[in-house]
């Protein structure tokens, strides 16, 4: 399966998610790549939008690569292969901070004026453009959670098999329109999947 572009897999991913119109979902988009993505699903379904902030904890000299991922409360999951990589204690620690400090800028540069949506009691519908280790998707549902919503979703129009599994525990469902056996990156099944910039998604988000 490829998509035109992140508002094609969007479109897709709220054809999936049709049984949720109308009863006020929170769209919780991952920035960046996800919060276009985000705009159109809570259009159609009638929905909020917001952000939930984490980030990928990179591994040593590979920055593409998740070993992990935080959020803004600081909560991180380390992936069990982190100490085969070289992400030895020290490196987390210090990679963790280096995160936090981009999530603390993050957050005031997005939302400036403005408290996080409530989640509590809501319908809250986690999505990303796609799970590739599935690091950053467990960090966001883990804040979410904290947050006591009626029904955690995790949305994503792709997903490496392997990593969705990982994910599925930390939701009450996991919405996956293509889980190919050949994944190498996200990108790879998008026709069109330019970088999103902070510009675009500060401006999503007003």
């Amino acid at each position: 399966m490829r998509f035109r572009d992140r508002s094609d897999a969007a479109t897709q991913l709220a054809e999936a998610l049709q049984g949720f119109r109308g009863k006020n979902p929170l769209v919780l988009a991952i920035p960046r790549g996800a919060v276009p993505m985000g705009k159109v699903l809570a259009e159609k379904l009638s929905g909020e939008l917001d952000i939930v902030l984490v980030r990928k904890l990179r591994a040593p000299g590979s920055p593409e690569f998740a070993v992990g991922a935080v959020d803004e409360s600081g909560w991180a999951y380390i992936a069990p292969y982190a100490g085969e990589v070289g992400a030895d204690e020290d490196y987390l620690r210090k990679e963790k901070a280096r995160q936090m400090e981009t999530l603390r800028k993050r957050r005031a540069e997005y939302t400036p004026h403005r408290a996080a949506h409530d989640a509590a009691g809501r319908i809250a519908i986690v999505v990303d453009d796609g799970l590739a280790t599935g690091a950053t998707m467990i960090a966001a549902l883990h804040a979410v959670r904290a947050r006591k919503p009626a029904r955690l979703l995790c949305a994503v129009p792709v997903a490496a098999p392997e990593s969705l599994e990982k994910v599925r525990p930390y939701a009450d469902e996991v919405v996956c329109l293509a889980t190919p056996p050949e994944f190498h990156a996200v990108s790879q099944f998008y026709a069109s999947f330019p970088q999103v910039e902070d510009d675009e998604v500060m401006r999503l988000l007003k």
